[in-house]
């Protein structure tokens, strides 16, 4: 019998100074991968927590990959993983305590998140800009730069800043319409987009969007076109301040008509007038283009002549959520003369490099201060799934598809769901609006008008039908659901299985075309209102603005240690608990007595599907 023979001393004493060999070694490396964690500011995870940590690669956007190729640099956003609950807010009854409670907790986070991001930004001066809206900092660099932040555990994900290109309408025959004292001879021309929403049956109940300011982020706005300019907050009559009533996110634009960061609105296409007219304008003579001509306008140009980028888009955003006065900083931002609804005519396509919820966090944040988004639904139509740009898809953003104007039959162009890009496979658009052949003012003259249509038309009538409702019945200012409910619920519906079931509400009509008459009901006549105070605040630095860079090489960041929003705007503390919740008809406390205390009657709301859950 043969058998193996035992090993020798020497045989063994090699394999224990091996295994010794391998122990120290394995050692080494651990102590070498602590040290270079520690040197960027990272922990060593463990085998079952890097299942929470995607590698670095799969946190960098596919645009940002392509255009930081061979050396390359571009504009990424660095998105930090730790983002504000905003939740608390909705147990706040009023817009300024709303806005005041969202603004300090979205500040707070990026000023205690940011620090060591930003502080090796400006060591390395690297160009930067901070945000604050979304907890983001947007920077330019190289693929090694964007590996570096992709590394970090407070990193969620790097997300491209893409030059977009919107398809804007094109604006038909251009004519002078020179103003006319309104009379028996000469009666004002309404237009039929704005009759068949039934928008002058409210007007005939003393409601015109009295006390609501309207904002529109767009190409910019022609300030003092006779439709317009009575109704800009930041015109008394007599004089113009345009502090915190307008913002220009373009700084970096080559021959545009209205240079960069213009000190006074300007429109360099045409677009933004038209459809901020659309929702308040008004002459006082022949000319009533607009659906609530009582409200207030303000304006933010996020687009170079159609051109947007997403850095474009926040700033406004971020500006709408707290406007600041000329060449100061959104830490100069006050909650209080924020706009109660934003208009939108833009998107931000996935297919130019958008990413999905680049804007998710903007959107879902002026809806927690009590600001109602509504978002134009795209331009790709016919087909099914073709609402695809941010943020038109967001259950956020109030979104509009488009009626061929004076019938109840779909536009070609109008988008339509079921959302399928973000796999959430939502009903959208929510509603529909009259969006052919709009006429409305144009930035060619002070009384010139045309004719353009798009469902960037159609939106603008929601706008101004929101503004109607929240004159007439002030308990649902503010209160974002309830409010899209009264009007999703009142409006005519109109069936389609083009695109999935019937409904209501459906995906080319959503829960139909808006009718603001039957919305608004017969309400109590209402108190003599307060005019809208124009702005006193003055600009930060010089008197005349100066361009400055979009994202200078020292740019003080939005977010830095010796920031103090705190001193402008006192933080609201919540103190929720489980019986706070708001019913669906949240009344909320005005400063003055409201007209109702309650809705007036209503037919018995629509049986509301079931929400899909979110991706």
């Amino acid at each position: 019998m043969i058998t193996n023979p035992k090993p020798t001393p020497s045989f063994t004493s090699w394999r224990r100074i091996f295994c010794s060999l391998v122990l120290v070694a394995a050692a080494v490396a651990l102590v070498a991968a602590v040290a270079s964690s520690d040197a960027v500011g990272q922990r060593v995870e463990l085998p079952s927590q890097r299942a929470f940590h995607p590698a670095p690669a799969l946190k960098i956007a596919p645009w940002v990959m392509d255009h930081t190729a061979n050396g390359q640099q571009a504009q990424f956003f660095v998105v930090l993983a730790d983002q504000a609950d905003l939740s608390p807010a909705a147990n706040l009854l009023t817009k300024t305590e709303k806005g005041r409670f969202v603004y300090q907790t979205l500040l707070d986070k990026a000023q205690s998140t940011q620090g060591p991001i930003l502080q090796l930004l400006r060591d390395r001066n690297i160009e930067h800009q901070s945000f604050y809206i979304v907890n983001a900092i947007l920077v330019k660099g190289d693929r090694q730069l964007a590996e570096t932040f992709a590394a970090r555990s407070d990193v969620a994900r790097i997300e491209g800043n893409p030059v977009i290109h919107n398809d804007l309408p094109q604006l038909g025959q251009v004519e002078q319409s020179p103003l006319q004292p309104r009379g028996p001879a000469t009666p004002a021309t309404i237009e039929p987009g704005i009759n068949y929403t039934h928008a002058p049956d409210v007007w005939a109940l003393g409601f015109k969007g009295e006390t609501i300011v309207v904002a529109g982020a767009d190409t910019g706005i022609r300030w003092t076109h006779e439709a317009l300019k009575p109704h800009y907050r930041g015109w008394d009559g007599a004089n113009a301040n345009h502090n915190q009533n307008w913002h220009d996110s373009i700084h970096d634009s080559v021959g545009n008509p209205c240079g960069n960061d213009s000190p006074e609105p300007c429109d360099d296409f045409f677009h933004g007038t038209h459809t901020i007219a659309t929702a308040v304008g008004d002459d006082g003579g022949t000319n009533q283009v607009g659906m609530a001509p009582g409200a207030k306008w303000i304006g933010c140009r996020n687009m170079d002549q159609g051109n947007g980028t997403p850095a474009r888009y926040i700033e406004c955003m971020e500006f709408f959520l707290a406007p600041y006065p000329l060449n100061c900083t959104p830490n100069e931002g006050d909650p209080t003369k924020a706009p109660d609804i934003t208009n939108n005519s833009w998107g931000c396509p996935p297919s130019e490099g958008c990413a999905v919820n680049t804007l998710q966090a903007a959107v879902e944040a002026q809806g927690a201060a009590g600001i109602q988004m509504v978002v134009s639904a795209g331009n790709s139509g016919p087909g099914c799934s073709t609402v695809v740009d941010p943020p038109s898809f967001y259950e956020a953003s109030y979104t509009v598809g488009a009626l061929n104007t004076g019938t109840d039959t779909i536009a070609g162009f109008s988008s339509r769901g079921p959302v399928t890009v973000d796999g959430s496979n939502r009903i959208k658009p929510d509603i529909t609006a009259p969006g052919t052949n709009t006429r409305s003012a144009t930035n060619d003259c002070d009384n010139c008008y045309g004719t353009a249509s798009g469902t960037s038309m159609a939106s603008p009538h929601i706008a101004g039908a929101m503004a109607l409702l929240w004159s007439a019945i002030p308990s649902f200012q503010h209160q974002i659901q309830p409010s899209r409910d009264a009007l999703d619920d009142s409006a005519v519906f109109i069936s389609s299985t083009l695109c999935g079931t019937a409904g209501p509400p459906n995906n080319v009509f959503g829960w139909g075309r808006i009718d603001i008459a039957a919305a608004v009901g017969t309400p109590a006549p209402t108190p003599t209102v307060s005019p809208t105070p124009v702005s006193s605040a003055t600009p930060c630095g010089l008197s005349t603005p100066t361009p400055t860079p979009s994202i200078p090489p020292t740019a003080t960041p939005t977010a830095s240690a010796t920031a103090t929003a705190t001193a402008t705007v006192p933080p609201v503390t919540p103190t929720p608990t489980a019986t706070q919740t708001p019913p669906p008809t949240a009344t909320p406390t005005p400063s003055s007595p409201p007209i109702s205390p309650t809705p007036p009657p209503r037919a018995t709301p629509r049986p509301r599907p079931t929400p899909h859950p979110r991706p």
